[in-house]
C-alpha cells in the first residue's frame, strides 16, 4: 500500500512525499486497510492534521474512509462534519465513465484490436504493412495494443488504427489470413468516437499532475464533460446517442450529487470564485436542483471560514499567553539572580501596544475575508492562461490572513490517486525478477529515500508528472519496421 502526503510549504509550494510503502497481507478489507493508514498517521505524528484522504472506488476502500471517519469523530478532527474527507479519485471515475461509454461500440473495438495483434504477431507481417504505409506515404509509424480495461489506452489504440484505415485492406489483400478489416462505416464510427473520447484524454491528463493543485480546476471540466454529454444525447449517430447515455448514467451516479471539495477548490480560484458555481450548478445538476445545491455549497463554505476563524483566535490569544509567560519568566530570573525579591514582570510599552493591535485584530470586522473575497471582481486572465494560484494566495495572504489559510489546506488536496499509483510503477523496477527477495523495510526505505531525496535537491522524474505513469504503461506501442526498396 502506498500513502502519500500532500500540503502546502511556508513558500506557498505545493509539496507530496511518498510517507509509506508498506506490505498489507490479505484479506484486504476496510477494516485492515483502515489500521493500516492509522498506523501510518501515528508513525508520521500527523494524526490530528489530516484533513481529507483520497482513494479509488474499490468498495473496501468505502468501508476503509468510513471506518477513519468514526475515529477522527470520536477525537473532533473532522472539519466541517467530514464533509470533504472521503475523496473518490476523479481518473477512476472518469475510466468507468468511458469504459460504459466503449460498450456501446460493438464489435469495431475487437477487429481493430485483433488485427493489430496479429501484425505484432509476425515481423514480416509488420514488414509489409509498413510497405503499404510507405507506398501511401503516411507519416505514422506505430501501431498502439491497449490494455482493455484502461479506456485511455484503447482510445490511443483506436487513434492509431484510424491513421492507418486505408492500410488495413491493402493488407487483407496480400494476407488471406488477415480478417480483420473494419468497414468504412465501423471506421467512421471510429472516428467521431475518438473525437468524442479526445476531449476525456485531455482533461484526465490535467487533473493527473501532482506538482498544481487539482481541486480548483476539475469543477469547470465537470461542466464540460456534462455539456457534452448531453449535446451528444442529441447527436444524428445512434451509436454516440447510446455512448452518452451509458456515460450520462454514470455521471449521474458519481457527479450527481453536491461535489463539495470540487466546488470550494473553485471557489477558492480567483478566476473562479461563486461566478462558476452559478454558471456550472444547472449544467451539472439541472435547474430544478441548482438552488438547493447552490445553499448547500454556500453554508458549508461559510462553516469552514468560521471553523478556521475560531483556530485564528485561538491562536492569537495564545501568542499573548506566551508574551506574558515570556515576560514574567524573564523577571523571575532577574530576580534569583540577585537574590532578593522584586515586583512582578512589567510589560514594555511596545509589547503594551501589541497586545492591544491583536485585541483589535481580534475584534470581528464589519465584514470577513471571505465577504471582502466574494465581492470582489474575479481575477481576469486570458482563458488559455495558466494562473498560478498559490502564487496569487501567497500575494495576497496579508490581506486575507484567515481565507489564505483555509485555501491553502483545500488546494493541497489532490483529486486523483495519481501519485500513489505512480510509486507503485517505481516499484515494480526496485522489485524486479533480480530483485525480489529485499525485505518490505528495505523497498519502503529506496522508495520513499529516493522520494524525498529527489523533492529536497528539486529533480524531477524522467516521465512526465501530468501522466498517470500506471497507466502509460498499460499499453504497448507496435513499431512498423522501416522497408527495404527491392
Amino acid at each position: 500500500m502506498v500513502v502519500t502526503g500532500h500540503f502546502i510549504d511556508s513558500d506557498w509550494v505545493l509539496q507530496k512525499r511518498v510517507l509509506n510503502f508498506c506490505n498489507v497481507p490479505p484479506p484486504h478489507t476496510g477494516v485492515i486497510i483502515a489500521d493500516a493508514l492509522s498506523k501510518c498517521f501515528i508513525d508520521w505524528e500527523i494524526e490530528n492534521k489530516v484533513s481529507s484522504i483520497t482513494v479509488d472506488n474499490a468498495s473496501y476502500n468505502d468501508v476503509c474512509i468510513r471506518r477513519l471517519r468514526e475515529d477522527f469523530s470520536l477525537r473532533k478532527r473532522l472539519s466541517i462534519g467530514g464533509k470533504i474527507f472521503h475523496v473518490r479519485c476523479c481518473a477512476h471515475i472518469l475510466n468507468l465513465l468511458v469504459q460504459d461509454g466503449l460498450g456501446q461500440l460493438g464489435g469495431v473495438i475487437d477487429v481493430v484490436r485483433e488485427g493489430i495483434k496479429y501484425l505484432n504477431n509476425s515481423e514480416s507481417r509488420l514488414l509489409e504493412f509498413a510497405k503499404i504505409k510507405k507506398q501511401l506515404q503516411l507519416p505514422s509509424r506505430k501501431l498502439i495494443l491497449d490494455c482493455s480495461t484502461r479506456w485511455n489506452s484503447t482510445y490511443l489504440m483506436l487513434a492509431s488504427g484510424l491513421e492507418f484505415k486505408d492500410v488495413f485492406p491493402r493488407y487483407a489483400d496480400i494476407d488471406p489470413g488477415f480478417h480483420y478489416v473494419p468497414t468504412d462505416f465501423e471506421w467512421m464510427k471510429v472516428e467521431e468516437v475518438c473525437k468524442f473520447l479526445g476531449i476525456f484524454h485531455e482533461i484526465t491528463d490535467m487533473i493527473s499532475g501532482s506538482e498544481y493543485p487539482t481541486a480548483n480546476i476539475f469543477l469547470v471540466e465537470l461542466y464540460r464533460i456534462k455539456e457534452l454529454l448531453n449535446e451528444k444525447a442529441l447527436d444524428p449517430f445512434e451509436h454516440i446517442r447510446a455512448m452518452a447515455g451509458s456515460m450520462s448514467a454514470k455521471f449521474d451516479k458519481y457527479w450527481g450529487e453536491s461535489n463539495v471539495l470540487l466546488s470550494l477548490g473553485a471557489i477558492l480560484d480567483p478566476r473562479y470564485k461563486m461566478f462558476l458555481i452559478n454558471h456550472a450548478f444547472p449544467v451539472i445538476y439541472g435547474e430544478d436542483a441548482t438552488p438547493r445545491f447552490m445553499a448547500e455549497i454556500r453554508d458549508i463554505l461559510y462553516e469552514l471560514y468560521n471553523e478556521y476563524v475560531d483556530c485564528h483566535v485561538v491562536s492569537h490569544s495564545e501568542q499573548q499567553r506566551q508574551v506574558v509567560k515570556r515576560r514574567q519568566n524573564e523577571g523571575s530570573t532577574s530576580s534569583s539572580k540577585k537574590q532578593k525579591m522584586t515586583a512582578p514582570a512589567v510589560l514594555t510599552g511596545k509589547e503594551k501596544f501589541h497586545m492591544h493591535v491583536s485585541e483589535i485584530d481580534r475584534a470581528p470586522p464589519e465584514k470577513s475575508d471571505l465577504d471582502v473575497y466574494l465581492e470582489e471582481s474575479r481575477y481576469a486572465c486570458d482563458a488559455r492562461a495558466n494562473l498560478d494560484v498559490l502564487g496569487w494566495w501567497k500575494g495576497e495572504r496579508l490581506r486575507f490572513p484567515i481565507l489564505s489559510r483555509m485555501a491553502a489546506d483545500i488546494l493541497s488536496v489532490p483529486v486523483t490517486t495519481v501519485a500513489s499509483e505512480s510509486t507503485f510503477s517505481a516499484g515494480g523496477r526496485v522489485i524486479d525478477d533480480r530483485q525480489a527477495s529485499m525485505s518490505v523495510e528495505t523497498v519502503q526505505m529506496l522508495l520513499c529515500g529516493n522520494d524525498w531525496i529527489r523533492s529536497l535537491h528539486g529533480l524531477k522524474n524522467k516521465s512526465r508528472e501530468s501522466l498517470d505513469v500506471a497507466e502509460s504503461i498499460t499499453f504497448e506501442e507496435v513499431e512498423l519496421p522501416e522497408s527495404f526498396n527491392d
